[in-house]
């Protein structure tokens, strides 16, 4: 399959070449990329331009009980993940760059700093919307109200994204986003995984956290208006929100894997443009160091996937010859 122009979307199959979907994060100067049972983080070191690369394994039962897979329960684990990996691999990524700098970042200040944002980003992405819904609708009760706070939500969250896209790291970050993106696209396409062959690839993937993050803020106008009916006060009503999260999440997660699985279909196309669409906000045309980074990372994860597979391959060859006298 020949590469596309950059900037479209690739026609990639629909499912990829070892019938895994790989996902992936970008970091401060680099990108983590996330395999069945491993994830690799690659990061640019600043002064020496080395590639530094952190591999791990993912055995917590939020990546490996049966559970978890699960539909709509996938939802609540993918929010874990991106808690406890997207953390984890952020937080290596900010060291390596501070150590390059001679700057020492320890556990307590990377928590104080992640709580910090935490709290605002409840304060600003749930309060405020609720605050300003009560100001222009009195019935909190009412699918309006609900109507109201969703679009202050939608607003809130582009109008944060356009504003930090001005800063020079940030776009930075949103850079190593589209790296990954291309990467991505272009493993998924059959194409390979060089610097030439990952260039024209796009920067939009329906798989993106951007667009779970629209489909998270329509569902939640759908969810929250089946809580109207029952009239909630006040207390009430911040409670669902609270509740309501893990129930969102995992709706949205079921919507947008279905998408992404069908991205071929005519009426799925439709659906997509605007989730693909809020990518433009966090992601950014990048340069060929980025993309070595990113093709790296894929590349550290897909190893530590082969070395796990390799044994497993082994003695799944091997068994036939103990069990020779015992079958037809």
């Amino acid at each position: 399959m020949a590469p596309e122009e950059a900037g479209a979307v690739p026609q990639v199959a629909t499912v990829p070449q070892d019938g895994f979907f790989y996902g992936g994060q970008a970091v401060i100067e680099g990108v983590m990329m996330r395999g069945r049972r491993h994830y690799a983080v690659a990061v640019r070191v600043p002064g020496t331009g080395e590639i530094r690369i952190e591999r791990g394994a993912l055995t917590a039962p939020i990546y490996t009980h049966r559970v978890w897979k699960l539909p709509f329960l996938r939802g609540l684990a993918l929010l874990a993940e991106q808690i406890h990996l997207g953390t984890r691999s952020l937080s290596w990524s900010a060291q390596v760059n501070a150590g390059a700098q001679d700057i020492q970042i320890g556990k307590r200040e990377v928590a104080v700093s992640l709580g910090i944002a935490m709290v605002g980003s409840l304060l600003l992405f749930f309060g405020l919307p609720l605050f300003g819904a009560s100001l222009a609708v009195p019935r909190s009760n009412s699918f309006w109200f609900v109507l109201v706070e969703g679009v202050i939500r939608v607003a809130l969250v582009l109008a944060y994204l356009s504003l930090i896209a001005l800063m020079r790291d940030v776009r930075r970050v949103f850079q190593y986003h589209g790296a990954e993106h291309k990467t991505i696209n272009a493993y998924e396409a059959g194409w390979p995984l060089e610097v030439p062959g990952v260039r024209p690839a796009s920067v939009l993937h329906p798989r993106c956290g951007t667009g779970f993050l629209l489909v998270v803020l329509v569902v939640s106008v759908l969810v929250f208006s089946l809580v109207a009916i029952f009239h909630p006060n006040w207390f009430w009503l911040v409670v669902s929100r609270v509740l309501g999260i893990p129930v969102i999440a995992g709706i949205a997660f079921e919507w947008i894997r279905l998408m992404a699985r069908h991205r071929t279909h005519r009426v799925v196309k439709v659906l997509l443009l605007p989730v693909l669409y809020t990518q433009r906000f966090t992601t950014r045309e990048p340069d060929d160091g980025m993309l070595e980074v990113a093709i790296a990372a894929l590349n550290a994860a897909r190893e530590g996937e082969q070395q796990e597979a390799a044994p497993r391959a082994a003695a799944g060859a091997q068994a036939p010859e103990g069990l020779g006298g015992a079958g037809a």
